[in-house]
């Protein structure tokens, strides 16, 4: 009995966690509170494609977060980009969670492009399995995302993301379709040590949410980080260290309930662009 209670807790809590989607994959972005939308880097495939475009150089990164110290509870995630034109990028990107008896992975191929001199913008078609045990078998679904990334002025980053927004699902059963997610962020470089991001995110199904969070680099190479985030409330803290192509991040979230739990990230860029 307490086995199938575990279980169905998990379930419930991963489709929770699923319904936001874009849920924050990359230490930096968890550490500000979730914010991702604005930002240009390796993990841009889990938060706003557009973002691609801006990337230095061909990069690699993985992420590991431990969601409320439950082992069974782990997320996994490989992210890839690589400048392919003179203003585009390809990125392909792979996520789990969960574990042996019941896990979702999701699979990711984007595009970006630059669209005018201060205007990005990014695709991605996505491919979602569900492995589930017990002989439940396993299920699969097609969604997509599209995102737009704009500097009007110089410092100021204003972006818009959407998740599947064709409402795909597995199957057609209504209970088990994908949530559809708009996320509209600013950011703001007050100088060049400190960046300051705020987002919004709306499930058509859920309630909003609202995300903030701010970077500051305290020496050349490491920067402090904190953010909040909303439904349910969520403080974050996290840490990270730039050294020539290397990138490590670390961060702690602290849930109002169920306390802390790390996540982590390490991006290596093989080739900067000159």
């Amino acid at each position: 009995m307490k086995k199938i209670f575990i279980f169905s807790f998990i379930i419930a809590l991963s489709l929770n966690i699923n319904a936001q989607s874009n849920r924050p994959v990359g230490a930096r972005q968890s550490g500000m509170g979730g914010n991702g939308v604005v930002f240009s880097d390796v993990w841009s495939s889990f938060h706003n494609q557009a973002g691609l475009a801006n990337i230095k150089g061909i990069s690699a990164g993985v992420y590991f977060s431990n969601s409320f110290n439950i082992s069974n509870m782990g997320t996994k995630a490989f992210a890839f980009a690589m400048p392919v034109v003179k203003n585009g990028s390809f990125g392909v990107n792979y996520t789990r969670f969960g574990y042996s008896a019941f896990s979702e992975n999701k699979f990711g191929l984007a595009y970006s492009m630059r669209l005018g001199k201060r205007l990005t913008g990014g695709i991605q078609i996505d491919y979602f399995l569900m492995q589930q045990g017990l002989n439940y078998g396993n299920i699969g679904a097609f969604a997509g995302e599209i995102g737009l990334m704009a500097e009007p002025i110089d410092n100021l980053i204003i972006a818009a993301h959407v998740f599947n927004p064709w409402s795909a699902g597995y199957g057609d059963d209504v209970s088990q379709k994908l949530p559809t997610v708009l996320r509209v962020g600013v950011g703001y470089n007050f100088s060049e040590k400190v960046i300051f991001s705020i987002e919004g995110e709306k499930d058509i199904d859920l309630p909003a949410v609202l995300r903030a969070g701010v970077e500051y680099n305290v020496v050349a190479g490491l920067f402090l980080r904190t953010g909040i985030s909303t439904n349910p409330v969520e403080f974050a803290f996290g840490a990270g260290y730039n050294y020539n192509n290397i990138q490590l991040d670390f961060s702690f979230i602290r849930h109002s309930i169920l306390g802390y739990y790390p996540q982590f990230s390490l991006n290596y860029t093989f080739v900067k662009k000159k």
